[in-house]
């Protein structure tokens, strides 16, 4: 049974979860193809796309999520402040205005939830602190590259397979399967980043519909 401060938010979660998911299957722009070949001039700018966002630490999203676990799961907005290794992720449902705030350092691993009915809630691995407190199961630790479109640092990419233009097209790793659906396009400074995102992992899965990338401010 789930803490009873997660029942408003789940029920109002529901239509806010299917509202999601029919949006993003409208999604006029066609979801890329794995390419099995890549051009080497494809390959020459993903590795200096990898190069430049692994030189850039601190950055921000603002976006949309859809959780599920089974029959139990939530949505709503999303803004994820990344700066070094800590980050700080601000979800909010719109519907109940309730909102939860998590904390945490992708190096040591550990995370503080705040927003939840008795107080905040800590311990050393984030996202069994998220799943504790909501029953949903999310790879906080791992989606400050991930969300990115890069590897995780330190692993190989046996479980990478690539689009045409050389960006990941579907990635294993962690246990999670991430699914890369759409991407926004480099402007001046900006990166090629990814705008719809699907990772499971069993019955858990996570949608990300990323509206908006930036800088943390000042």
């Amino acid at each position: 049974m789930k803490p009873a401060f997660l029942r408003p938010l789940l029920l109002a979660a529901l239509p806010l979860a299917l509202a999601a998911c029919t949006s993003v299957g409208n999604q006029k722009t066609p979801v890329p193809d794995v390419a099995y070949t890549v051009p080497p001039a494809a390959e020459r700018a993903e590795a200096a796309r990898v190069q430049a966002l692994r030189a850039q630490p601190d950055w921000t999203f603002q976006g949309r999520v859809a959780v599920s676990k089974g029959k139990n799961g939530g949505s709503g907005r999303i803004d994820w402040s990344q700066q070094g290794a800590d980050y700080q992720v601000q979800l909010s449902a719109p519907v109940t205005r309730q909102s939860w705030r998590l904390q945490g350092n992708t190096l040591q691993g550990g995370g503080r939830l705040e927003g939840l009915d008795g107080g905040p809630r800590e311990g050393a691995d984030a996202a069994q602190v998220v799943q504790d407190a909501t029953g949903w199961e999310i790879p906080v630790n791992q989606l400050p590259d991930w969300t990115r479109g890069l590897v995780l640092q330190g692993t190989d990419e046996n479980g990478l397979q690539r689009d045409a233009e050389g960006r990941p097209r579907r990635l294993q790793q962690a246990g999670w399967v991430v699914e890369y659906l759409d991407w926004h396009a480099g402007e001046g400074d900006q990166q090629v980043l990814p705008r719809r995102i699907e990772a499971t992992n069993g019955d858990a899965k996570v949608k990300l519909v990323i509206d908006q990338w930036g800088t943390p401010g000042p």
